[in-house]
């Protein structure tokens, strides 16, 4: 082969090489134009267009977050409202008629469940909230299963977060202590003996329904039981009925509601404050 053949080869060869190549690189661009214009794929807006090259390009000073102090008013941040302080009942009222909360202040400032004098609920209407609340059962033990320690804290009056003895005292998983009410398990039983005082942290973001009054974005609740997580942003999918399927009428906002279950129960509470988160 004279060498005027082999060189011409050569560049033959070299132009096909960079051309397959050039074809190969612009259909891997197309495939990434092709994978970032994708509407599953999450994308922000604000982190996009030309890369920034100096630090203060990335900063931002606006909006500002208000200050909260933490422990300012019997333990609760600044912006709390505080509906249980264990003065008083003044911010709760019966939920069967609306009169006056029948229920037991106690000198340790604590409140306990009167027997049969029924729920009380809070006079304030909330919507997405964070919620702190303390309770404890009774040292006595009385009854069993769903008969022992029972309550349960509502949040807008319509959705369950189940308050139940549960020690050595088995029931339906989800109606176990912890539980979204005949729906959402806990993921951990996280009581204290019984007898003494156990806390919740609720972090709780209301349903939310169109002009026609159809659901469009379900309610999601977290729980800390004593420091633990029982409930992660699970959702509610709605009413919480002893009997029934879950109901999903269009509401507002609605009271925080504390359950007399009815069968001498003697749950206490103590410590309930509450942020609103919107």
């Amino acid at each position: 082969m004279t060498k005027k053949l082999i060189v011409g080869t050569l560049i033959a060869s070299s132009i096909f090489s960079c051309t397959t190549t050039t074809k190969q690189a612009e259909s891997s661009s197309e495939e990434i134009t092709q994978k970032s214009s994708d509407p599953t794929v999450i994308t922000y807006p604000e982190f996009s267009g030309e890369e920034p090259t100096k630090p203060e390009q990335t900063e931002f000073y606006e909006p500002v977050p208000p200050t909260v102090q933490p422990f300012s008013k019997n333990g609760a941040p600044s912006d709390a409202i505080v509906l249980f302080d264990g003065s008083n009942l003044d911010n709760w009222i019966s939920s069967k008629d609306s009169t006056t909360a029948d229920w037991i202040v106690n000198k340790d400032g604590s409140m306990t469940v009167k027997d049969k004098a029924g729920d009380i609920q809070t006079k304030q209407n909330f919507g997405s909230i964070q919620l702190h609340i303390e309770w404890m059962s009774p040292t006595e033990i009385q009854g069993d299963g769903q008969h022992r320690g029972n309550s349960g804290v509502f949040l807008q009056n319509l959705y369950e977060i189940q308050v139940l003895d549960n020690n050595d005292n088995d029931t339906y998983t989800n109606g176990q202590v912890g539980t979204i009410y005949k729906q959402g398990t806990a993921l951990a039983k996280a009581s204290v003996p019984t007898g003494q005082w156990n806390t919740y942290d609720i972090i709780y973001h209301a349903p939310e329904f169109n002009a026609e009054g159809g659901k469009i974005k379900s309610a999601t609740v977290t729980v800390l039981h004593n420091g633990v997580l029982i409930q992660d942003h699970t959702e509610i999918k709605g009413t919480t009925p002893y009997i029934g399927w879950p109901k999903n009428e269009a509401h507002g906002k609605g009271p925080i509601r504390l359950q007399d279950h009815g069968d001498n129960s003697r749950v206490s509470y103590r410590n309930i404050w509450v942020r609103e988160l919107e």
